[in-house]
């Protein structure tokens, strides 16, 4: 039996990860899934660490599943706990230094973003909205839950804070990209894991929440992670 420690992305609670949650406990597993405190203006990453390690508390066996902005989170929380795996679900990559508001500009993520949109027929400057850039392959009722009732206000003090490790963490590290993902395009994400993890991603189908759209998928991914350890 494992622990997944579940780490949520920015302006969000940890309500998206309930499918898979669900998935992974009905396969005998226990799950920890805090909510960070991303709406504390006084709260930045060292905070957002210090939750997780203490939502993780006695648990062993742990696998680390980091996504969106969790990636700035989950290293940390590996740095600070023995962990078996850390995953990197569709996130950001962060380099030594490098706080999360630099992260966009020194990614590149700007240019490709825009690229990405040009092919699929995005005109530049169009504003797409979230269910169509983010919720795409998510169910329409459980994408109508998420964004009425779980979004967050997210304080900026994260943002301008270094990232403080001087190196990726001495854990085994995955990277599972989502390849119909509109708001971090699987070119981009390619790019930028093969540039700082040194190694490609692997891919799964789904939009930027596969925990959402793809539960049992994602489950059964992370499972043969874990086997394969």
């Amino acid at each position: 039996m494992a622990t997944y420690v579940l780490i949520h992305a920015a302006a969000v609670d940890s309500w998206y990860w309930g499918p898979l949650s669900a998935e992974l406990r009905s396969r005998g597993h226990d799950v920890v899934a805090p909510d960070l405190p991303c709406d504390d203006e006084s709260a930045g990453l060292a905070e957002y660490t210090d939750t997780v390690v203490e939502a993780i508390g006695a648990h062993t066996d742990l696998v680390v599943v980091a996504h969106s902005f969790g990636g700035f989170t989950g290293p940390l929380v590996c740095d600070r706990v023995p962990a078996d795996l850390l995953v990197m679900l569709q996130a950001q990559v962060p380099a030594p230094g490098e706080s999360p508001g630099q992260w966009w500009g020194n990614s590149g993520y700007g240019p490709a973003r825009v690229e990405a949109d040009r092919r699929r027929g995005v005109a530049d400057g169009v504003a797409e909205d979230t269910l169509s850039l983010v919720l795409h392959d998510t169910p329409a009722d459980v994408a109508a839950e998420f964004m009425a009732e779980h979004q967050r206000h997210q304080a900026p003090t994260p943002f301008g804070e270094p990232w403080p490790l001087d190196a990726w963490p001495d854990v085994p590290t995955t990277f599972l990209l989502s390849s119909g993902d509109r708001f971090f395009p699987p070119e981009f994400m390619r790019k930028m894991v093969a540039e700082r993890l040194g190694f490609q991603p692997d891919e799964m189908p789904g939009d930027h929440c596969p925990m959402l759209g793809r539960p049992e998928e994602l489950a059964d991914r992370l499972e043969a992670y874990r086997a394969g350890l």
